[in-house]
């Protein structure tokens, strides 16, 4: 049996209502901008003002050019943004084969799908219309093709190339990236890898060369120029942002020799498209909410709030306030702000708002799993846990061990009412897990090694494995601004130590206690108690020979002294500690932090 910690006891139509949905702060920042016009154009207003007044059924063109695909195409995006998912579909698809613009919002909307759902049909879907795509997007591309654009518009002028080829080309370059995503998905083995390298690669030739045309025709520009445009910057805009994550090593293994990325300019370029009036700003958008509230939480150094981007999304959210996908960071943005409560009531928002794609249920259910878990209430905690594990495709085998890890908390009247056996789950995790190019998810292989350990063995302490699974999502991190939640849960890692201390192991001894000590200096470091933080981080490091089963815990201690080296403004101290993360190879979710050391190490480089 496991060590215990304490005794156990038995659709509102039009706008939201902004009180209700937002903070004190956030009203104010809404008044702020209710006060000043959008950054959007006039002409993209009158077209939102149609659509707002547009048919039940729109119907299909029945003829097509650039300017009408660009018009019937941004009504299917305002179709989606108003949640109307197959509407914005019907719409888009019997000009899919036929006009390039049609074809990537097509084939955008069935991968979205394919990602949500992860259902195999839907998956061969996305698949089938990213390669149909492709082809109707090529068929627009300037023919034949000796030199690159900018050379041959360099030579021969801007007669060179059509205005229609021109757009075609940006298509072609963003529906190369669906056809990547897909692939990796799809393939399973190491050649979708390269096949997803070759054609990222392929697409941010075309978006370098297409940049290189616009800036030598700059002086020509149509009704439909800004669409070109703001399709670039997003396109080089996301690949830098991209590029600038990821390490050397991971690169060559993508074949992308020699690219590199400016995360900085990426975020500006993407913050320019984002406030221009063009098919692609939303996805702009979307990619500016998602690396701050995810991407950056998981990777970044320091602070991870963007006002610009937090601001940008109350500027949407006036513009589309029943969009559930802007609701949906709203909440998360409240997370990440340390308002799990707000953030609840806004996810609940959230479901209610549609019902039509499901599956957007499931992100909510996920995230508000984690805002019970952060406040401690188990029981709601385990309710979304087990919502998840009964209607989710993702992840079944994170999702049971889930519900695993929170049983470990309940007594067991509880875990005999809800009919689960506790070790049980532990170690169907294993069995549970999905294959990606051959081999299992990262995160999903550590947990099925965690819970045939747990499933197996006793005496570890009952919150262990539930520790180690915030700190795999990040959770202390996302709490770092609630300090009295910190505290709560550095008193069940204090209480955790005396336990295992009390009952040593001979087996697990060691590397239990270096996890809760791991646990403890990141919350002294949260707590602002820095010096004893880094007494705990060294603790673990000195323990590396005696550790016989969980070696990432010195890798990652290396990582957060380096990240509260750098946050004390020894910069030296920590390029040092975080360079020492380099040295280990085969370790649990060693990806992962190879990503983190190289995002850390490159900024303490532009600082120096």
């Amino acid at each position: 049996m496991p060590l215990t910690l304490w005794k156990r006891e038995k659709h509102q139509e039009g706008m939201v209502d902004v009180s209700h949905s937002v903070s004190e702060s956030e009203q104010e920042e809404e008044v702020r901008f209710n006060s000043r016009p959008l950054p959007l154009s006039k002409q993209e207003s009158v077209q939102e003002d149609k659509f707002e007044d547009a048919y039940e059924i729109i119907p299909v063109a029945a003829t097509m050019d650039l300017v009408l695909s660009l018009e019937e195409c941004t009504t299917g995006l305002y179709l989606f943004l108003n949640n109307r998912f197959s509407e914005a579909i019907n719409l888009i698809q019997p000009w899919s084969k036929h006009s390039s613009y049609h074809a990537l919002m097509y084939s955008m909307l069935m991968v979205v799908k394919a990602i949500l759902t992860f259902d195999p049909p839907d998956i061969q879907t996305g698949m089938t219309t990213t390669k149909e795509a492709l082809k109707a997007c090529n068929d627009f591309r300037k023919k034949p093709r000796l030199m690159s654009l900018s050379h041959l518009v360099s030579k021969q002028g801007i007669v060179a190339i059509t205005e229609e080829e021109l757009h075609a080309e940006v298509c072609y370059a963003e529906c190369l990236i669906l056809r990547s995503a897909m692939t990796f998905i799809q393939d399973g083995n190491m050649l979708g890898l390269l096949k997803s390298g070759i054609s990222i690669g392929t697409s941010y030739q075309i978006y370098k060369d297409c940049q290189q045309v616009v800036t030598l025709t700059s002086s020509s520009q149509s009704k439909v120029h800004r669409h070109l445009v703001g399709g670039i910057k997003f396109g080089i805009g996301a690949f830098n942002l991209m590029l600038s994550l990821v390490p050397p090593r991971t690169l060559r293994l993508l074949n992308m020799v020699g690219y590199s990325g400016d995360r900085v300019a990426g975020l500006a370029l993407l913050h320019e498209s984002s406030s221009m009036a063009h098919l692609n700003n939303t996805l702009s958008v979307f990619t500016l909410l998602f690396y701050y509230s995810y991407i950056y939480v998981a990777f970044g150094v320091g602070n991870f709030s963007s006002s610009a981007t937090e601001n940008l999304l109350l500027i949407y959210l006036r513009k589309f306030p029943k969009c559930v996908v802007f609701k949906f960071f709203n909440a998360r943005f409240s997370m990440l702000r340390g308002n799990f409560e707000k953030a609840q009531l806004k996810l609940q928002d959230c479901i209610v708002t549609q019902s039509e794609w499901q599956q957007v249920h499931h992100l909510c259910f996920w995230e508000l799993m984690w805002c019970h878990i952060l406040r401690q209430d188990w029981r709601q905690a385990y309710h979304y846990a087990h919502l998840l594990a009964q209607h989710s495709r993702w992840s079944q085998a994170i999702y049971t061990y889930s519900k695993a890890i929170l049983l470990a908390l309940f007594p067991a009247d509880f875990v005999k009412s809800v009919r689960e056996d506790m070790n049980s789950l532990f170690i169907n995790v294993n069995s549970l897990r999905i294959k990606i190019l051959g081999s299992s998810v990262p995160v999903e292989q550590f947990v099925a090694e965690k819970g045939q350990r747990y499933g197996t063995t006793s005496g570890w302490f009952t919150a262990q494995p539930l520790l180690e699974f915030i700190y795999a999502w990040s959770g202390f991190r996302i709490m770092s601004r609630r300090t009295e939640l910190i505290s709560r849960w550095l008193s069940i890692i204090d209480k955790g130590k005396v336990l295992l201390q009390e009952n040593p192991s001979e087996e697990y001894g060691t590397d239990d206690l270096s996890l809760l000590n791991l646990l403890k200096g990141l919350c002294l470091k949260h707590l602002g108690k820095y010096l004893k933080a880094e007494h705990y981080f060294n603790r673990v490091i000195q323990k590396e020979k005696l550790l016989k089963h969980d070696h990432y815990l010195v890798p990652y201690a290396y990582y957060e002294l380096g990240i509260l080296q750098y946050q004390k403004g020894d910069r030296a101290s920590a390029a040092k500690s975080l360079d020492a993360t380099k040295n280990y190879k085969d370790y649990s979710m060693e990806a992962r932090l190879q990503f983190r050391a190289h995002v850390a190490l490159g900024q303490i480089a532009k600082e120096k």
